[in-house]
């Protein structure tokens, strides 16, 4: 693999530095014959999807090939590390392929029969069932097990949770006992109490979290991954569920709260991350969208860019720019952190030491 060399302003810190990749890494001593690929910019940290579907497309579970795809549309448009959020397909394949961004796999969702989209989950006939299943995919994922914490209970019209509070709890139990950490779809108030309670890791949307709720999040480090281009949605899937007004009524009024729900979580100092929640409604490539959706919610541009870089790199495990790490990086022109529009048109791509645009 051929060195490079690259001098410019390395984020977060923001000192000019120069840097040498050499065997697909970052190292700070030169390198004799290294191409020089940058003498002037910013050198930002590949970004991250923390809630991202390569593997699930329009009609559902998409094929391997649709699924590389989607992963190259997404590192084209800047993102080199995904958190799966619940796929359908094994994409372990695709976490073999060195062109691809690095996936950080949930497994599939543990949900109920007919109380999530069909043919994604693993639904269970029983909510007992739960522990059992959350161990198997703790074993089988990379350290993240997806719940779908409430959806919609054509019984009642309107969204409802899946598991009974002392299920949740074991289940978490067995999860952290595993290794692995717990997220979870919610969208409503009613399932919130339980996950919190459970000990819940990280909560996918949260649309009616309350001030209280936030406030607990924050001070007990439970993430939150809004989701903000996904929730745009809701208008959407109100206008189509006619024969639940109730539930439609519900689904206009958490779209109508978002925005000041995830002001409250920053203003709390919830640790809050993009996801663009890419697959199915939202189109691959849109992290972006959601990095600009968090400022106008009330993150600084350099909060918001650091949600989907560096923050989230520290949260995941994963190091950006430093000595030894994988060269995973962008390189702009101007400061991103002053305009967030820069992050559209990155004059470089490097994954894993290889440049892709």
């Amino acid at each position: 693999m051929e060195a490079l060399h690259l001098a410019g302003v390395v984020l977060p810190d923001g000192e000019h530095r120069e840097l040498w990749v050499t065997g697909g890494r970052i190292t700070t001593e030169p390198v004799a014959g290294a191409e020089t690929v940058v003498r002037e910019g910013f050198l930002v940290p590949g970004l991250v999807d923390a809630h991202c579907h390569p593997g699930i497309g329009v009609g559902g579970a998409t094929t391997l090939e649709e699924a590389t795809e989607q992963a190259i549309t997404d590192r084209d448009a800047g993102t080199l590390l995904i958190r799966d959020c619940g796929l359908p397909i094994d994409v372990r394949p695709l976490q073999e392929r060195a062109d691809l961004p690095r996936i950080i796999r949930a497994g599939r969702h543990l949900a109920l029969r007919k109380r999530y989209i069909p043919g994604l989950g693993i639904e269970l006939e029983d909510p007992s069932e739960l522990p059992k299943a959350v161990a198997e995919q703790a074993r089988d994922g990379d350290g993240w097990v997806k719940l779908v914490g409430d959806w919609i209970d054509r019984g009642i019209g309107d969204l409802a949770p899946l598991w009974p509070d002392d299920v949740l709890a074991e289940a978490i139990a067995v999860a952290h006992a595993e290794g692995a950490k717990v997220t979870a779809h919610v969208f409503g108030q009613a399932a919130l109490p339980g996950l919190i309670d459970a000990g819940i890791d990280c909560l996918e949307h949260g649309t009616e979290l309350s001030a209280d709720q936030l406030g607990v999040l924050a001070e007990r480090g439970i993430a939150l991954v809004p989701t903000l281009i996904n929730i745009e949605n809701f208008p959407g899937i109100a206008d189509k569920a006619g024969k639940y007004p109730v539930y439609a009524d519900h689904m206009r009024a958490l779209h109508a709260g978002v925005g000041e729900m995830v002001s409250t979580a920053i203003e709390a100092g919830v640790q809050v991350y993009a996801g663009s929640d890419a697959g199915g409604m939202v189109e691959h490539g849109r992290l972006v969208d959601e990095i600009e959706a968090l400022h106008k919610a009330g993150m600084s541009a350099e909060q918001a860019l650091a949600s989907a870089s560096w923050a989230a790199r520290d949260w995941l495990g994963v190091p950006g720019i430093v000595d030894g790490a994988s060269a995973d990086l962008l390189v702009y022109p101007s400061d991103p952190r002053e305009d967030l529009a820069v992050l559209r048109h990155p004059s470089h791509i490097v994954l894993r030491g290889k440049i892709y645009a």
